[in-house]
């Protein structure tokens, strides 16, 4: 094992884990990367295009080459960061991206053909012959699209999401992050850390300096519990800030239970909607490579990663303790690994520095003005080949550490499209000046990456942020630090040598999980792909997992060199959310199964259970069907008596669901006359009106009623499926094409509790609970509305409406008293045969009253389609009405009419075609469909409502419903679509 002294893991805690089916010990405490290292494992993948040989590159969540695949079974996790993935007994983990074992990958081959996949392959390529795109480029690119493979196992885990408000939230548990969070947390703001590690602390779990008289794990332990203790600090380890949104929200995931073998409650992850007064960016900063001739063999990672995986892991990169390690760099920070490589008692080959006048920090060997120009090593780092003082020579080594500076963590800070400011000094890109409001970049972050400075600066982001919240803050004692040498020189790659042919053909790898070389900048360069946009797109560039952290400004650099431009000027790509990949389980927040979208209760929905009703998803909302009695064992047994109850005697059912639209105004009046397509003007205080609504193109979309409870106050009812769709182009006309009218709108849907009570006996179980309010035939006949009360002091609003063609009303509560009411009327209604019913008998109901629903208005349906072409007014404008008399539209022959078939036995199925009878059975011959269809227990056949052309003229005409999909051709007679009560007389009795 490549274990030495020292590091922050628990060895009292050894841990069991296997990889690619060998198994391996590691500690408490340990990544997933950290214990491979430790178990002399350099090699964990293969590169996306080429498929070459990659070991670990860094520490953290930029890892571009350490992904695997987690698990097995369902809960197969792929693409997961093995340096971010955290260490638990049994964890089972799996290379990917290969084909074979990881050793012998048979797409290895990939990298013969490389002269032929060169930057912009697919674009050149994939553009002819045009025919072979569908059968053969498309097939062959999404078998290699992707990496990783999916379980296609329903996930066992659950997944949550919540919200949160704070005064401060500080992203990144560094020094400067801690300073900030302890600042504004001893100030009484109400405050929240979060960070993506599972151990707070940042770069300062990593190095070995000491913070004033103790080392720096000491003074986080420290600054934690006292963190801790505070009731206004809400610590959030395991937590990734991954998007900057309006208003002060952030979107953050919190992996509850990734770090557990089984997720405590099953719960997974938590996706979290922070919102916030002030934030401060304190994420850090990401170290960048050089670039030279093969350097991404399994061996090569960033030294500040190196420097990590000594110091908090106490591991080497080595595959054995006898081979030295090296270091590559263009300034001190690379100095700094040695130097604690050497304290740990690793042997050193030594530092190549490209400055000349590198400095000497420590007992090693300085090759200054130098640089590595090559490596050695298929599976594993074997040799490096140093150019010194213009002499190239190879030396034999386990591992380099590269460091070419560090880059601000400025994603965040530009998720509002800010674009970030370059700084000489740094070598980097710094946080915007315009980015998000409130958020305030401090430490590594805004390119203070010392120690001290990063924690002044987070102090200080601290002071200010509450400054602006109006909360007094003061400043903390921060402990001493020692100055760090920090000098850099511009030094972006190592270029080929010119007189060296063999090597010019040798690749210098940007970005190593997409394979992408100078050599595809130089050619995107020639081939005119210069902008950053076009280059990313050309090459490929940063647009796979760790979205070119690691390689961005290595390619504009290069770029820059190529146009002779600065590297601000080149310039820089956008960032997006999210920061790392976020599942799309956790998106979804547990939305799945059941939860998949919300279920929605009736008020009723308590008393139904109890009644043993069968529930159907109607919308977003669970209704009752119907309501089975004991010896019915078939649901139209059930259905059939439900209908005959209404019919003969009383019925009630919850009609709830129906969209339930209060407006009020002085223009209300006006607003509807504009909406509705029939006029809604000359309604009479007290009365209710059937209205249709039409679209722009002159097709109805919804119906229903509009009631007159007041001189300025309505209250419109739409379908249960088109609830929302009414009321949100309402909201549209008010705002947007009629916005001087005093009209004010909202959805009472919820809050009111509507029941129908229907039958020629509907009027006797109303009075039972009526307060003395006269409902006689004379004083409230059909189509009134009026506000009233009922048992005995309860506010009411009561509706003479009927959608069943028998007399009926539909009463309306609030809602918490609904489930009491339906109680409360089918007891005292027994001796008048009071039955509640449900949604299957509703639609029976409404069909054999030839009742247009959700089935017939379909977005396809003109008002003469329903015969109700005459309700579109010509006195009035309103929305669609002119276009609802166009050409197509007024001439549209299709009429509603009701179908019977001449063998009572035979069955009506909606959406059966309708042809003459005789004619040959093809669309060609095609005059209609059927819409709805039920059985009627009244008319004692099934019964259907269709269009058919010329439908109203065909009345007794005889014609053929075929059913191709079930073999099915019925002889139907074309009726009247009112099979019950045609002339109205029993609603209005």
């Amino acid at each position: 094992m490549s274990r030495i002294s020292g590091g922050i893991i628990n060895r009292d805690a050894p841990i069991s884990f296997s990889f690619n089916g060998q198994n391996y010990q590691a500690f408490e405490g340990d990544t997933l990367a950290s214990a491979l290292l430790a178990n002399g494992v350099q090699l964990v993948g293969r590169s996306f295009k080429y498929h070459r040989p990659r070991g670990i590159l860094s520490a953290g969540s930029e890892e571009p080459n350490a992904l695997v695949q987690l698990g097995r079974g369902a809960r197969l996790e792929p693409n997961a960061r093995a340096t971010v993935t955290e260490l638990y007994e049994g964890l089972t983990a799996n290379s990917q991206n290969h084909i074979g074992p990881l050793k012998r990958d048979l797409m290895a081959i990939n990298d013969l053909f490389a002269p032929f996949l060169s930057a912009g392959f697919y674009y050149k390529t994939f553009m002819w012959p045009r025919a072979f795109w569908e059968k053969l480029y498309e097939p062959a690119i999404r078998r290699a699209a992707g990496l990783g493979r999916l379980s296609f196992k329903p996930d066992p885990d659950q997944y949550d999401k919540g919200f949160l408000h704070c005064d401060l939230l500080v992203i990144g548990g560094g020094a400067a992050g801690l300073a900030a969070a302890l600042t504004a947390g001893r100030a009484g703001a109400k405050v929240i850390l979060a960070d993506e590690d599972f151990h707070f602390g940042g770069r300062l779990l990593s190095e070995s300096y000491t913070l004033g008289d103790a080392l720096a794990l000491e003074w986080v332990e420290t600054v934690l519990a006292e963190l801790n203790s505070l009731p206004n600090v809400r610590l959030m380890p395991r937590t990734t800030i991954f998007g900057v949104y309006d208003h002060g929200i952030f979107g953050a995931v919190e992996r509850v239970g990734d770090h557990l073998p089984t997720p405590h409650k099953g719960l997974r992850q938590t996706l979290w909607r922070i919102t916030s007064k002030q934030s401060i960016l304190a994420a850090g900063a990401v170290e960048r490579h050089i670039p030279f001739a093969n350097n991404d063999r399994p061996g090569v990672m960033l030294a500040g990663a190196m420097r990590a995986y000594a110091n908090r892991w106490a591991v080497t990169p080595v595959q054995s303790a006898r081979d030295p390690i090296a270091i590559f760099t263009n300034g001190d920070d690379g100095h700094r690994t040695a130097l604690d490589l050497l304290a740990k008692g690793v042997e050193l080959l030594g530092v190549i520095d490209t400055r000349a006048d590198a400095p000497r920090f420590g007992d090693y060997e300085v090759f200054a003005s130098a640089k590595v120009s090559d490596s050695k090593g298929r599976h594993g780092l074997a040799a490096i080949e140093i150019t010194h003082k213009g002499q190239p020579k190879w030396h034999k080594v386990g591992a380099l550490g590269v460091s070419g500076g560090w880059n601000p963590n400025v994603h965040l800070s530009s998720h509002h499209r800010g674009r970030p400011i370059w700084d000489d000094d740094l070598l980097a890109f710094v946080p915007p000046k315009d980015g998000p409001k409130g958020l305030i970049p401090a430490g590594a972050a805004a390119g203070r990456g010392c120690t001290g400075d990063a924690l002044s600066t987070g102090m200080n982001a601290a002071i200010t942020a509450l400054g602006i919240l109006g909360l007094p803050a003061h400043k903390i004692s921060l402990p001493e630090t020692l100055s760090e040498a920090h000098k850099q020189e511009a030094f972006w790659h190592v270029p080929a040598t010119a007189v060296d042919k063999k090597r010019q053909r040798k690749r210098a790898w940007v970005d190593f999980q997409n394979d992408v070389t100078v050599k595809d900048i130089a050619l995107a360069h020639q081939e005119n792909m210069r902008p950053v946009e076009h280059l990313k797109r050309w090459t490929t560039l940063g647009m796979a997992t760790d979205q070119g952290k690691t390689a961005n400004i290595t390619a504009l650099a290069v770029m820059a060199e190529l146009t002779g431009k600065t590297i601000p000027e080149t310039g820089t790509t956008i960032f997006r959310p999210p920061y790392t990949g976020v599942s799309l389980s956790v998106l979804g927040g547990g939305d799945i199964g059941q939860n998949f979208r919300p279920k929605r209760l009736t008020p009723t929905h308590k008393w139904a259970c109890t009644r043993g009703a069968v529930f159907v998803e109607a919308g977003q909302w669970m209704r009752a069907q119907y309501f089975p009695k004991p010896g019915e064992t078939h649901w139209r047994q059930s259905v059939d008596r439900e209908a005959l109850a209404v019919r003969a005697g009383v019925g009630v059912c919850d009609v709830t669901t129906l969209g339930k639209i209060d407006l009020q105004g002085k223009d209300a009046t006006e607003f509807l006359n504009r909406i509705y397509a029939n006029m809604m003007g000359t309604l009479p205080l007290g009365k209710v009106r059937y209205g249709i609504m039409l679209r722009e193109d002159g097709a109805l979309y919804d119906d229903g009623t509009c009631a007159r409870l007041g001189e300025n106050h309505y209250v419109v009812t739409t379908t249960t499926a088109n609830a929302g769709l009414v009321y949100r182009k309402m909201e549209f006309a008010h705002q947007c094409l009629w916005p001087e009218l005093d009209v004010q709108i909202i959805s009472a849907t919820d809050a009111w509790a509507q029941l129908a009570i229907a039958g020629p006996r509907s009027r006797e179980l109303l009075a039972r609970i009526n307060d003395g309010f006269d409902i006689s035939n004379e004083a409230f006949p059909f189509m009134s509305c009026a506000e009233l009360t009922i048992c005995q002091g309860l506010s009411a609003r009561l509706f003479r409406i009927s959608f069943s063609g028998e007399l009926a009303y539909e009463i309306a509560v609030p809602a918490r008293y609904g489930n009491a009411l339906i109680e409360r009327l089918i007891e005292i209604g027994q001796d008048l045969g009071a039955t509640p019913y449900g949604t299957e008998t509703l639609g029976v109901l409404r069909i054999e009253k030839g009742h247009a629903a959700g089935n017939e208005i379909t977005g396809q349906t003109s008002a003469l389609m329903l015969g109700l072409g005459n309700m579109v007014s010509k006195k009035k404008d309103s929305i669609g009405a002119i276009m609802s008399r166009r050409g197509e539209m007024a001439t549209e022959s299709k009429r509603l009419v009701g179908l019977r078939p001449i063998n009572p036995n035979d069955p009506v199925v909606a959406g059966s075609h309708l042809l003459k009878l005789g004619s040959v059975l093809s669309l060609e011959h095609d005059e209609g469909w059927i819409t709805s269809a039920c059985y009627s227990p009244h008319v004692g056949s099934a019964i259907g409502l269709g269009y058919l052309d010329r439908g109203d003229a065909r009345i007794a005409e005889h014609i053929i419903a075929a059913n191709p999909l079930e073999g099915q051709n019925i002889r139907l007679e074309v009726v009247s679509p009112h099979f019950i009560d045609p002339e109205g007389e029993r609603l209005r009795d």
